[in-house]
């Protein structure tokens, strides 16, 4: 896989005690990779990072992105191979509720990452990961491409949006002179579900949740399509592209997005009847009902092109929409009904997606 790119070197992930960076700290690990981590705190209870015991898995450092002496020191200490950013503060909801939190974690976090990279005397691949709300979303029925517009209309995207164009400045100011030791790419994706996923404000972990105590779930907007996607689709694609960065030159200062196959856009009340099936529901009315209060401003639509990185990198995503389902509701029905090692489960998916995958021929199984 990634042709042995990562085995025996050493990845930094910041936000690794998050649902992706959990997700993506095993991965890597079964990739043979050294893996180091920062994040602030574990950031849900409970929590995947504990729950797979990975703080005995990697080494780990508590502490804040925004706090730019202490990301430097660990970065020049470490000297990691490989830099993944994660760590953002991610919830929507949180954005209005705390809009300077959100605004000082997304965009002078990730300031400080790239400070860090810059006075960093050893070469680095670094893949920074912001988000499809990045871009300008004006509902468009078409996916949006690497260069449409960067904005928002919410904070959450409008810290996106900003952290892009920090990213720009840094990569044209820094590192796009040939003798920068960091070579760095952007990955954007969108809306992921799966297991061990428990943040706030979640459509599917809130069913989850619910699910596990026989409880009816209320959902706000049931016609809200989104593109749905298994968090492992996006995390292939974080991982091909470091493997591409670091190859060859020519993906430096490049974004790339990283979404589900168009067949996979379905509405929030498509979703959960589909995921119900698997908590043995006859009726799926019976697993939700549907309230008119949406306190605030949610895109009915948004979703990616990604014609780049199929072109550039020969990516594509690996699971079809009935995959995405059954991966998602095993791993929770798993967690919460039986008594099932949750990082053997973890694993087993994790080798099930690239099983998947070769089938597909991917590039990047090779």
């Amino acid at each position: 896989m990634f042709k042995n790119i990562y085995k025996d070197k050493k990845v930094l992930i910041t936000g690794n005690t998050g649902f992706k960076g959990s997700w993506l700290s095993v991965w890597l690990i079964s990739l043979g990779a050294k893996v180091i981590g920062i994040s602030k705190d574990i950031p849900t209870h409970p929590s995947m990072f504990e729950k797979l015991d990975l703080q005995s898995k990697i080494k780990h450092y508590n502490e804040d992105i925004r706090d730019l002496d202490a990301i430097t020191k660990i970065i020049d200490n470490e000297k990691p191979e490989f830099l993944f950013h994660l760590a953002a503060q991610a919830i929507v909801s949180t954005s209005y509720n705390n809009p300077i939190e959100t605004i000082s974690s997304n965009v002078m976090g990730t300031a400080n990452v790239l400070e860090a990279l810059k006075v960093l005397n050893k070469k680095c691949t670094a893949i920074i990961i912001t988000s499809d709300k990045a871009y300008d979303n004006v509902e468009q029925i078409w996916g949006y491409k690497e260069n449409d517009q960067m904005g928002g209309k919410d904070i959450y995207s409008g810290s996106k949006g900003a952290a892009e164009l920090i990213i720009k400045s840094y990569y044209h100011s820094f590192f796009k002179n040939k003798d920068s030791n960091v070579k760095l790419s952007i990955a954007r994706a969108g809306n992921v579900i799966g297991g061990g996923d428990w943040a706030k404000d979640r459509i599917v972990v809130d069913c989850m949740q619910n699910w596990s105590e026989g409880k009816t779930v209320e959902i706000r907007s049931p016609k809200a399509t989104r593109p749905w996607q298994h968090v492992l689709e996006p995390l292939s694609g974080y991982l091909n592209l470091g493997q591409a960065l670091y190859e060859d030159n020519s993906f430096h200062g490049e974004g790339y997005n990283f979404g589900p196959r168009a067949e996979q856009n379905r509405t929030v009340e498509e979703l959960l009847i589909d995921l119900s099936k698997y908590w043995h529901y006859e009726n799926p009315k019976d697993a939700y009902k549907v309230t008119a209060n949406i306190p605030f401003h949610e895109a009915g639509l948004l979703k990616l092109n990604c014609d780049k990185a199929l072109g550039y990198l020969n990516w594509q995503a690996t699971l079809e929409y009935k995959d995405t389902i059954r991966f998602t509701s095993e791993w929770y029905y798993n967690f919460y009904k039986t008594d099932m090692d949750m990082y053997k489960k973890t694993l087993e998916q994790i080798q099930e997606y690239e099983q998947l995958a070769k089938k597909r021929d991917l590039l990047w199984t090779k």
